[in-house]
């Protein structure tokens, strides 16, 4: 069983497996603040087996620098910042969009989410469990006060305090294939199958920023479709610059305004003059921009 270490433990062990240290005293700074595990993603890259997961021996690189690690950390924190507001966008505007959609299909079914005749079993199964977190919103609660009868408010209510998940749970969930369709079609895709790829893999990389996961190096699990964005082929279909092409290819369709922003804040934060001692590392970002031009 691994045991702790003190940070005087941890930067001779580095420097035993080839990092240089610029400054040890701010080394120490830094590892107490951000901590030795944390940063291990960060220097992962720079070790001589990346990127094999399995029998590593940890041996850095040459040439291999504690002050780029911490440069591709903060790269990776700003990435996050950067582009967390434009995922929100996504996820208010799918969710105001469907709700109001499906509502005024069905006019005199305010709780339509809770109807099998409209939703999945499985989701009208799933929902009371869901509800339970729902309900201590205030606003629910003030609802719940007043209409005593209610088992659930309305859509325009309880789908305000869903999750981004349940949000897309429920549309997968919708009998009507072609509401449905209409529904993707506002986001200016045909097929309901890619537009739920799609918006999954912004759901992912969304979840991934509200954590503080690395994403610079993103591999996603489950691959984004083909589809409408040609730019899509190859590793764009698992890494971080397919995941912005689709972030930007659904946000176009809400604002090109936003989209033209986004790309220039990104734009902006590789133009930093510390990010060329890590451009190799960064590619799939550069990559995006050039792409998405």
């Amino acid at each position: 069983m691994k045991t702790a270490t003190t940070i005087e433990e941890q930067i001779q062990l580095l420097h035993s497996r080839g990092m240089e240290f610029p400054n040890e005293e701010k080394a120490k700074e830094i590892l107490l603040d951000i901590g030795y595990y944390r940063l291990g993603f960060y220097w992962f890259p720079y070790e001589r087996t990346y990127p094999a997961k399995n029998n590593r021996n940890h041996k850095f690189k040459d040439n291999t620098s504690f002050e780029n690690v911490v440069t591709l950390y903060y790269f990776d924190h700003d990435i996050r910042s950067i582009i967390a507001p434009y995922l929100y966008r996504i996820e208010v505007n799918f969710r105001t969009f469907l709700t109001y959609t499906v509502s005024n299909r069905y006019k005199n079914n305010p709780t339509w989410f809770a109807d099998p005749r409209i939703v999945s079993s499985d989701f009208v199964a799933y929902l009371p469990n869901c509800y339970k977190t729902i309900c201590k919103n205030e606003a629910i609660k003030h609802h719940h006060s007043k209409y005593i009868n209610d088992i659930y408010a309305p859509a325009w209510k309880t789908l305000e305090y869903m999750t981004f998940g349940d949000i897309l749970y429920l549309y997968s969930s919708l009998k009507d294939q072609t509401l449905k369709e209409a529904i993707a079609l506002h986001y200016n895709i045909r097929n309901v199958d890619v537009f739920e790829n799609y918006m999954g893999t912004l759901r992912v990389i969304r979840n991934l920023c509200a954590h503080g996961h690395n994403i610079y190096d993103l591999k996603l699990q489950k691959r984004i479709r083909k589809g409408p964005i040609a730019e899509l082929k190859g590793n764009r279909l698992h890494d971080l610059a397919g995941g912005l092409l689709v972030l930007t290819y659904i946000l176009n369709s809400i604002s090109m305004n936003r989209v033209q922003d986004l790309r220039y804040k990104l734009n902006l934060l590789v133009s930093q003059p510390q990010i060329s001692n890590i451009e190799d590392v960064i590619k799939d970002l550069k990559d995006f921009i050039k792409e998405s031009k």
